[in-house]
């Protein structure tokens, strides 16, 4: 029998104070912790609340199961991940297309702080809740957003992407970093890896714009 689907932000109560907020990010912060050193069978909330510095009640008032606690913390850590990519896009480094298209891969590539366990856990929670598509939803809106803004740029990277464009990009840009994280690949973080993905961003991309200025 199939598992019933979690709201994405499963959490019992809405910190609104200041105190609130901190028990939460340190729950949080507690949780990818306890993940990247002893993974998923380490992974309780006795010992996120211990980690945590709070009770085990304390956990429960925010979080409904561990469940929960996993899908808020991919939630926090896909909107950090969004930001970064947001900061890479806008070519502060290196203006270039490909300087900026390589910005954006390597802050994907480098989220969750450089945690890949706790990474893997939270996008297996992810996918065995059956939020894979829920959880790309902002990525794909954030790619196609993105690529409307940087087109009226002083040095465009392409016209606005369609639909059907954006989500091939963001489903392969996603799916090759998916992957290599749930496979554990031990060439996530290379350098080599980083030029692949950028080779296949930069191809597509450049084949759209192609494709636009020859289209009569």
């Amino acid at each position: 029998m199939a598992k019933p689907r979690q709201p994405l932000d499963a959490k019992r109560r809405i910190p609104r104070q200041a105190r609130s907020g901190a028990t939460v990010a340190a729950i949080l912060e507690a949780s990818a912790q306890i993940l990247e050193t002893g993974g998923l069978a380490a992974f309780t909330t006795n010992a996120v609340a211990e980690r945590a510095g709070v009770s085990v009640g304390t956990l429960y008032q925010y979080f409904g199961d561990k469940t929960a606690i996993l899908l808020q913390l991919a939630r926090q850590e896909f909107d950090r991940a969004l930001a970064d990519v947001g900061q890479a896009l806008q070519g502060e480094a290196d203006p270039s297309i490909e300087g900026r298209v390589r910005a954006m891969v390597r802050a994907m590539v480098h989220a969750f702080r450089g945690r890949q366990r706790a990474r893997k856990a939270v996008l297996q929670a992810v996918l065995a809740q059956g939020l894979g598509a829920e959880m790309m939803a902002p990525i794909t809106a954030f790619i196609a957003r993105t690529s409307q803004q940087v087109g009226r740029g002083p040095q465009p990277m392409l016209a606005a992407l369609t639909p059907e464009q954006t989500f091939v990009l963001s489903r392969s840009l996603m799916g090759a970093i998916r992957a290599a994280v749930l496979e554990e690949q031990p060439f996530l973080k290379s350098r080599a890896f980083e030029d692949e993905v950028v080779r296949l961003v930069m191809a597509y991309l450049e084949r759209i714009t192609a494709t636009a200025v020859t289209r009569p």
